[in-house]
Formats: structure tokens, sequence, C-alpha cells
């Protein structure tokens, strides 16, 4: 890819939700170091079926699902995508997004504040240089899109420019921001379900939705009759500040869990997306007929009510500020007015929001007949 590609089911002015997430309900520190003798899995769940909303801890989540459901699970492993550099005598913080078909790199150039990084830098045009450690320099190009100049097109160059990843590798740190307490080994930004590529790329930030699982659970999950579809969605830097629909990402849909995505639906399971990634790599794959094929290459789906979702049930996700595009999918899923009562009801609960914080499953709304068949 050597310029966005155009982007599918812009949003049209739908209005964010009127609600206000406080500072304290940011989550600062993974939840296994906010006290003795916990593990990834010891966060909230939020459970909403359609307006209904139930409350209950992660560790749940097997006895929320039923044998036969599949869980699609995105693969992607994080990048340690942030690097430090200056343009002329100004310290930036580079973050690397996506790396493109012609060996460039979408890159955000934001201002360090010493607790992550807390906006993106105006002023970085065209022809502009960022020096970056081990000599690499870094020379901005044309923007990603015309939404704006925040993500731009930029080629390395120097004694190991064309090896970004090796410089990511040796000066890279995960992407952080603001409301986070500290920096982070890039262990804690991995997921359970994450696999290395085969070209060492991956995701400039964490596929969070999976990172409350652990090998334990999944275990159980499998022992339950809960089936996995891995797929891989590689993310690029989020709109931390504009919350700008994504950019085009690389995607890939292997056909062996086309075939087993397709099966469970024919037999009457419910697929469940692990994180909004999972959906639009999914969705991507969709054909006309509706059936989920083998599918790669790059995707500049939006998923938004207007266009709906073709093959997902529910979805399994953190939570989102309010103002986030992110929330459009969810109204896809479940509908406006379900999305208004689960933020409500997670703010009067005091969930933590962001990628260490507490998560949401949305489920479709039971009959009087599913809950006989389930036994619940």
């Amino acid at each position: 890819m050597t310029a966005a590609s155009p982007v599918s089911g812009t949003p049209g002015g739908r209005s964010p939700l009127a609600v206000r997430v406080p500072a304290e309900l940011s989550a600062r520190v993974p939840v296994e170091q906010r006290g003795p003798g916990l593990d990834r899995d010891a966060v909230r769940l939020l459970v909403s079926r359609g307006t209904q909303v139930s409350h209950h801890s992660f560790p749940e989540l097997p006895r929320l699902l039923r044998a036969g459901d599949v869980l699609v699970v995105n693969t992607s492993p994080t990048l340690a995508a942030a690097v430090d550099g200056r343009i002329g005598h100004a310290r930036v913080v580079v973050h690397f997004s996506t790396r493109g078909d012609d060996g460039r790199w979408a890159v955000e150039v934001r201002e360090p504040d010493g607790r992550g990084t807390t906006r993106a830098r105006a002023g970085a045009p065209a022809g502009r240089e960022v020096v970056l450690a081990g000599g690499v320099r870094l020379v901005l190009e044309e923007a990603l899109s015309a939404r704006g100049d925040r993500l731009r097109w930029a080629r390395a160059a120097g004694a190991a420019g064309a090896d970004v990843l090796g410089l990511l590798r040796e000066h890279g740190r995960p992407i952080r921001y603001a409301y986070t307490e500290r920096d982070q080994p890039l262990s804690v930004y991995q997921t359970v379900f994450a696999v290395p590529s085969a070209d060492g790329t991956g995701s400039a930030e964490m596929p969070s939705a999976a990172r409350p699982f652990t090998a334990r659970l999944v275990a159980e999950l499998v022992s339950r009759g809960v089936l996995f579809a891995p797929v891989t969605l590689h993310t690029g830097v989020a709109s931390a500040e504009a919350h700008e629909p994504p950019y085009p990402e690389r995607f890939s849909v292997p056909g062996a869990s086309a075939r087993l995505i397709d099966g469970v639906r024919a037999a009457g399971g419910r697929v469940i997306a692990v994180g909004t990634t999972a959906v639009r790599a999914v969705e991507s794959a969709v054909g006309p007929d509706g059936r989920v094929r083998a599918a790669a290459g790059w995707t500049g789906l939006v998923v938004t009510a207007e266009r709906g979702v073709r093959v997902v049930d529910g979805l399994l996700t953190g939570l989102h500020e309010p103002e986030a595009s992110h929330l459009l999918m969810l109204e896809a899923v479940a509908g406006r007015a379900a999305v208004v009562r689960s933020y409500e009801e997670a703010l009067r609960g005091h969930y933590l929001w962001h990628e260490f914080g507490d998560v949401h499953l949305i489920l479709p709304e039971e009959t009087a007949h599913t809950e006989r068949c389930d036994g619940n």
C-alpha cells in the first residue's frame, strides 16, 4: 500500500455518547500489578443483552458462552512501536503505525511529556527530517489521506535505515499515553493469542480486548466446547485526540478459520469477536453471498450501524471513550440504545477504561426458546 485506500462506511455525523468518563476511571496499570496474587483475568466483565445489563468477573466468561460458539481472536503481536527522536533541537516521539508495500511506514510524530505522549505534534510537514537512535533518519512525506496530516508516510534512511523493525527491537518501547502511570515491558502488551508474524510485522497498539485471557481460561473454554477462529489484523496508531475512524490496515483470515465460522453459523452457534479488530478482519472477508472466505491484504472497512454486521453476533471489547469511532461498530452489533444503556451502567459501576481496564461482552438478546435450550 503506497497511499491510503478509500474508507468504506465512513460515519455520517453520528453524535457521540452524552456521557463523561472521569479521569479516575482510567486504568493506570495492568490489573496484575494492582495487588498480590492477581492475574490478567482479574478484571470486571459487563455483559449486555440488548438493554439488559449484568455484572460479572472475567473468569465467569466460560459459563456465559455455549458449546458450539466460536470466538474470533486476533493473533497479531504488539510491536515496540514508539521511538525517541529529534526535529532540529526539539524532542519528539515517533509512533510507527503501519508498513506500506513500498517499504515506507505510516508514522505519527508526537510531543513527549514524561508520561507517555500528550498530543500529536503540529508543524511537521513533508520534507522534515526526524533523527532517531542508531543514526537512522526519517524523512516525512505526504499525509496518508485528506483527513489531515496526523499520520504521514515516512522513509527511513541512514546506516540501518531500511531495517525499521530492527530499530524498533533495539530502541523502541510500547506506545503509551499519559493516562497510564509508567512505561511497561513489551510482554505486558502481548495477548495470549499473539503469534510472531513471518515478516516481523505486528500491531502498533495492542489488540487489547484479548488481554484478560489466560492459558488457564482458554483451556476451560475449550473443555466446555467453545471454539476459536484465529485471524490477524495489524492495528495501526489510534487517534487519541480526534477519534478518527481507523485507517486501512493489513489483515488475514485463513481458510480454516473461514470454514469454521461458516460451519458454526450453519449449526446455529454464535460468532463472538474478541475485539473490534477481529470484527474488522472477519467482516472484510465476507462475500456477496454472506459466507466468509479466506482473504488477505488491506482493509479500509469501517463498520457502522448504517453498514451493519453480516457475520458477527456478539463482541467482547474494552470500554471506549464516548467520542471514539469504535462505538459505531458497537452500535452495528447491539444498537444505539443498548450501547447507551451499557455505558451508563459502566459509569455507575465505576468500571475502568482503556487497554488495562475492564471489558464489555455484547451478546444477542435472549428469547425464551434460547434460554430453555441453554439451560440458564
